[in-house]
């Protein structure tokens, strides 16, 4: 007994370094591994395999906004996250452009104050040297004029669409119909991706134009 007991004691270290380390992977990889809860939750909610569900995140409603949502209210949340995804994308190119230096040629106004005489970002709106109050509401009443008449989907009165953000209205297509269903729905993802990504980016821009930074590539800010 005394050797069995010797042999036992020499060989517990690293039997019990070994179970040790089973026992963190198994608890690890349990922590990762999706909860039956939260595979029931999903599979209740009924969007989860619309566009814009992917990988890695999925179908990510942290807030609820879809919870018990019609079919009509879930187009119109589409509908405007892809109308904010456009112009965040708009938004961030016109950023990086005007900051490298890169504006419209001619004069902005009949007193010949060319484009490049205005200041870039938020203080070409609101800055000491910004744009007459006047060229601001021609902006504003061309975006409403094109918010009212043209930029509509069938979720906002229009001929019925593919799609909600679709604004062809029959008049616009760009070759759209010659593109096959899944190639359609990969540019249609590529599109929500992106506008989701020029979101972040243009408020990224916002931020740290407030503060002044210098980034790289556009520069001071």
């Amino acid at each position: 007994w005394p050797a069995g007991k010797e042999q036992i004691s020499s060989s517990s270290p690293a039997t019990m370094m070994k179970s040790i380390l089973l026992a963190s992977a198994v608890v690890g990889s349990s922590a990762f591994a999706p909860s039956q809860q939260a595979k029931t939750n999903t599979a209740l909610n009924a969007y989860q395999d619309e566009l814009g569900a992917q990988a890695p995140i999925g179908f990510w409603d942290p807030l609820q906004m879809t919870k018990g949502a019609s079919q009509e209210r879930f187009d119109r949340l589409r509908y405007v996250e892809l109308k904010h995804g456009r112009i965040s994308m708009l938004a961030f190119l016109g950023q990086i452009t005007t900051r490298a230096g890169i504006h419209l040629p001619g004069s902005i106004d009949a007193s010949g104050h060319s484009f490049d005489s205005f200041p870039n970002g938020h203080a070409a709106i609101l800055g000491d040297n910004a744009i007459p109050i006047e060229g601001i509401c021609q902006i504003g009443i061309f975006i409403g004029y094109l918010e009212l008449f043209v930029m509509k989907d069938s979720a906002n009165g229009a001929a019925p669409g593919e799609f909600p953000g679709d604004f062809r209205n029959g008049f616009l297509d760009f070759g759209w119909d010659k593109y096959s269903d899944e190639t359609k729905l990969k540019k249609r993802a590529v599109e929500l991706n992106n506008g989701r990504a020029a979101m972040m980016g243009i408020l990224g821009l916002m931020v740290h134009e407030q503060l002044g930074s210098n980034m790289p590539i556009i520069g001071q800010l």
